[in-house]
């Protein structure tokens, strides 16, 4: 289904040792009208905007940690759309200069700061119903935009016909489930892999959760390769990264897209896929993490610059 909302865009990612073994790795980036709504972020959003606007709601509340590309999104959606949003936010202490939240305040979100040991009630029944009784005209969207409402827009996503041709595998990083979940619902035919980026024993029940019932057992889970914790990252990473944006113009971020492409390249170039395999890797944004990396001071200006695209 044609969305004039965003464009995909391709580009081939080049190396001598995926071109030895015949492997091509294609990556999709979906560039849309709201540069804020970046990633697969409007394809999850779109049908969550859609409940709302038919139900006459006054706006959505989310959740996400103090760097959340989702609640980035979700306020620049209803700064877009003219709707109310509601960030919950995971935070020790909350910081009045990180990037992230100070963009979520300028778009009109409301933030209410909650602690670790408070977020992780965010799924249990009674910490939602007191959520409710306290904005009873929000629609309560699950952290990251993973809910069932998310999979007919990610399903939107035509990433199964790159430029030469159709997909064998489609690969995403993974974190909440939703995309993976979306993407292999609308192809079934398609060996589709998620590449986790979070240490959560629960996220192949949380993607089971999301499937239909009768849905294709074509997808997978496999996490990164590079052992490091959610929102970390190390020099191996980050220099992958760096190589990537200055030699070939493909921009990524290391705690998340970066992470899992270096991974899903390192497998390729030891032979886990066959030859002729046509690989499309959906890049599901994050590039406004930057910002708080450079923040917190670990990644440089110049690094900074580098890495986010013009």
């Amino acid at each position: 289904m044609s969305d004039p909302f965003y464009q995909l865009q391709w580009q081939l990612l080049v190396d001598n040792q995926l071109a030895a073994r015949q492997v091509q790795l294609w990556i999709a980036t979906l560039r849309c009208r709201v540069p804020d709504i970046a990633g697969n972020k409007w394809l999850k959003l779109k049908y969550h905007i859609q409940q709302i606007q038919q139900h006459n709601k006054t706006g959505i509340l989310s959740f996400g940690g103090a760097f959340s590309n989702h609640l980035l999104a979700l306020a620049a959606a209803g700064h877009y759309f003219g709707f109310a949003t509601v960030g919950v936010v995971r935070s020790h202490q909350p910081d009045l200069h990180n990037p992230t939240l100070q963009r979520c305040r300028e778009l009109g979100m409301q933030l209410l700061f909650v602690s670790p040991e408070q977020y992780r009630q965010k799924q249990q029944e009674e910490f939602l119903t007191e959520l409710s009784r306290q904005y009873p005209d929000y629609l309560l969207v699950p952290e990251g935009g993973s809910s069932p409402l998310a999979l007919p827009g990610l399903a939107e996503l035509q990433l199964q016909q790159t430029p030469a041709g159709p997909a064998s595998l489609m690969a995403m990083a993974c974190a909440s489930g939703g995309t993976l979940a979306g993407v292999a619902t609308a192809h079934p035919g398609t060996s589709v892999l998620g590449i986790s980026v979070v240490k959560d024993k629960s996220l192949p029940d949380r993607v089971r959760q999301l499937l239909p019932a009768k849905a294709s057992n074509n997808w997978q889970l496999r996490h990164e390769q590079s052992g490091r914790p959610y929102g970390k990252f190390n020099q191996d990473t980050l220099q992958f990264c760096l190589q990537l944006a200055r030699q070939q113009q493909i921009y990524t971020e290391p705690v998340y897209s970066g992470k899992a492409l270096q991974s899903l390249m390192l497998w390729a170039q030891q032979g886990d896929f066959a030859a002729g395999s046509n690989i499309a890797f959906f890049h599901t944004g994050g590039l406004q993490g930057l910002s708080g990396l450079h923040h917190r001071a670990l990644i440089t200006e110049a690094q900074l610059q580098l890495l986010k695209p013009l």
